[in-house]
């Protein structure tokens, strides 16, 4: 397809709801192996099915870093979140090392400030969650970070982009190192649009799907590149949706969403989210099987790495069942074209990453 064709909009209808799937998973559908000596770095794990995700890890034995903001009063503190995960792992019989670093990521300094803090215990992340986000807003302006760059847009995938590309010498060191991107089928709903990449005035569609888009087409391009550098071709990226799941997110009291639109719909989605969603819990096995299934691990015939029937990255991941992305993540021109564009919003060769991959 071109750059600029718009696939079929029945056709990108069908795959968003398909993504609202709400089949019940099992433990046996979703073991999590030992992952003890592991270290699992996911953003946004103090609520949600990032909490749950880390839950899932901290019984499995793993070293975790919760990257997380300083809460607003209607979330679970960071701190209550280490205190639960690291009752799990202790009761578990592990002796893991459970933190909480604090970083917002919207603002790219505390994302720099929290990339350099990790990378100065030299230490091998075998796992990244990029799972932070948030939901959308209802400004009828757009609402602008110190960035200069649009909340949302900044929140669900600059800055993952820059967290990713901070951490990728950290992520080599792995032996099989993975990386999970929370996207959405709601990337379904998305429109390509860069001339309207940052910021919501004349954008086409709708903004959290074009977000959503953008980081599932982004991280397609990040494991191509990946595939042909040898110091990196054993990393695995792929995007997942984590299903229709009943979360906050559908009782947010931020101010831009109080009194709007967008809070009326959320109140009328809410009681259908109690009657049809899934539980986080259920959500968080999305991240858990990407980041530790064999099905989902590295490809040995591409990789050099992993066991025989890996599928390795650049994936869209339905919830646990491999799926169809939108058409521009295979488009060598749309996969280039969003990496640049994101390489323009975080001025890439200033921080000095513009060749790092």
């Amino acid at each position: 397809m071109e750059i600029n064709q718009h696939p079929f909009s029945l056709w990108c209808s069908w795959n968003a709801f398909r993504g609202t799937n709400s089949t019940f998973l099992t433990e046996a559908e979703v073991p999590v192996p030992d992952l003890t000596g592991k270290w699992v770095i996911i953003t946004g794990a103090n609520n949600g099915i990032g909490f749950e995700a880390a839950k899932s890890f901290a019984e499995a034995g793993a070293n975790l870093v919760l990257g997380c903001r300083e809460p607003p009063a209607w979330e679970l503190h960071p701190a209550a979140a280490v205190e639960k995960c690291t009752e799990l792992a202790q009761a578990a019989g592990h002796e893991s090392t459970i933190e909480w670093w604090e970083v917002n990521m919207a603002d790219l300094s505390s994302v720099e400030e929290f990339a350099e803090k990790w990378m100065a215990t030299g230490r091998a992340v075998d796992i990244l969650c990029n799972n932070a986000g948030m939901s959308p807003t209802a400004s009828k302006k757009p609402i602008l970070t110190r960035d200069r760059l649009e909340i949302l847009h900044q929140v669900n995938f600059v800055s993952h982009v820059l967290l990713t590309l901070r951490l990728l010498d950290s992520l080599a060191k792995s032996a099989e190192p993975r990386v999970v991107c929370t996207t959405s089928c709601f990337h379904f709903l998305g429109r390509f649009d860069l001339e309207h990449f940052n910021g919501k005035d004349g954008m086409a569609g709708d903004p959290y799907g074009n977000n959503k888009l953008y980081f599932q087409t982004w991280l397609s391009e990040l494991q191509r590149r990946v595939h042909s550098n040898d110091k990196y071709k054993h990393i695995t990226i792929n995007g997942i949706n984590p299903g229709y799941v009943n979360t906050g997110i559908w009782n947010n009291p931020r101010p831009d969403v109080r009194e709007s639109w967008l809070d009326l719909g959320m109140k009328f989605l809410k009681p259908l989210a109690a009657l049809f969603a899934i539980t986080p819990q259920q959500g968080s096995r999305a991240i858990v099987y990407a980041a530790t299934s064999q099905e989902f691990g590295p490809n040995p015939d591409i990789q050099g790495v992993g066991l025989l029937g890996g599928k390795g990255g650049g994936h869209y991941i339905n919830r646990i069942w491999e799926a169809e992305a939108m058409p521009y993540c295979t488009n060598d021109a749309a996969r280039l074209a969003v990496w640049e564009r994101v390489g323009e919003d975080l001025d890439l060769e200033k921080r000095g990453l513009s060749n790092v991959i």
